[in-house]
């Protein structure tokens, strides 16, 4: 019973946030979607809870990175491809279709928000359902890759693997000698998912298009981050700059606690099950 109190408490104080701050920037991290399923990459201390994500360096120049990236996809994005909207997920598409939503900035690759109904959407980290091709730049869908890699490989399907976040997996004692590569079909160029990685800069017109919508609004609430990423942060950096108030919903501390004007430490989609009827 304590337990729910408290949420319901939570819930009324994230409630009145948005109440009093219509025009509402929403920045989401990993914690928004783990219950739907995904993992997230941090504890409660904001400590990595398994190896770092693959570096983009790292991916372009060495072919046993990208045969260790796409051995370990290959096992996981299936539970992505799964994955559906949580609470947290519908709230914000409702938040948005009542006109108290003016952007909603992930740093997710799921493609969630977008299921759950949310239209004014940036992906700032891309979105891992289409693979891209470095050298001629054309796009396919990541499913039609996922047949080409299990066809491929089908060996690795036996693998009992630990899913990671954003379609990754474990097996790290699996051998990938024998794991073969699918190439571009246009030109044999290096296939990549479409999605920003650690090491790679994110596309200046999404961070041009969220810093506009922040100089527009008179809130940032974030949720489910802890924004130890530049890429996430510097949203909280420049709210503070315009003289916005700041919320987060976070299990753990966040890179901006020091700046918060709310900070509720409560599972992402559990906190909004509560607002979702009278968002």
């Amino acid at each position: 019973m304590e337990q729910e109190l408290d949420v319901a408490l939570a819930a009324e104080q994230l409630g009145a946030f948005v109440q009093q701050h219509p025009r509402l920037v929403v920045l989401t991290g990993a914690g928004c979607s783990t219950e739907s399923g995904i993992p997230d990459y941090r504890d409660a201390g904001g400590a990595w809870k398994r190896p770092p994500p693959v570096q983009f360096q790292d991916f372009m120049r060495s072919d046993h990175a990208r045969r260790r990236y796409w051995a370990r996809s290959m096992l996981g994005y299936p539970l992505m491809a799964a994955a559906q909207p949580n609470a947290a997920h519908r709230w914000l598409a409702a938040l948005e279709a009542r006109q108290q939503l003016t952007l909603l900035i992930t740093q997710n690759v799921d493609g969630l928000h977008q299921q759950a109904g949310s239209r004014s959407v940036i992906d700032l980290h891309g979105r891992i359902h289409q693979v891209l091709c470095t050298a001629c730049g054309v796009r396919l869908s990541r499913d039609l890759l996922q047949h080409r890699l299990e066809s491929l490989n089908p060996w690795l399907r036996r693998v009992d693997a630990e899913i990671g976040p954003d379609g990754d997996a474990d097996i790290e004692d699996v051998p990938l000698d024998a794991f073969r590569l699918p190439r571009c079909d246009v030109c044999g160029g290096v296939l990549k998912p479409d999605v920003v990685f650690f090491g790679e800069n994110v596309p200046r017109p999404r961070v041009e298009q969220a810093f506009t919508a922040l100089r527009g609004a008179d809130a940032l609430l974030v949720l489910g981050s802890s924004l130890k990423v530049f890429s996430g942060y510097r949203f909280c950096r420049e709210a503070e700059r315009l003289g916005l108030p700041i919320a987060a919903v976070n299990l753990g501390a966040t890179r901006a606690d020091a700046s918060l004007s709310l900070k509720i430490e409560a599972p992402c989609a559990a906190l909004c099950e509560a607002l979702v009827g009278r968002a």
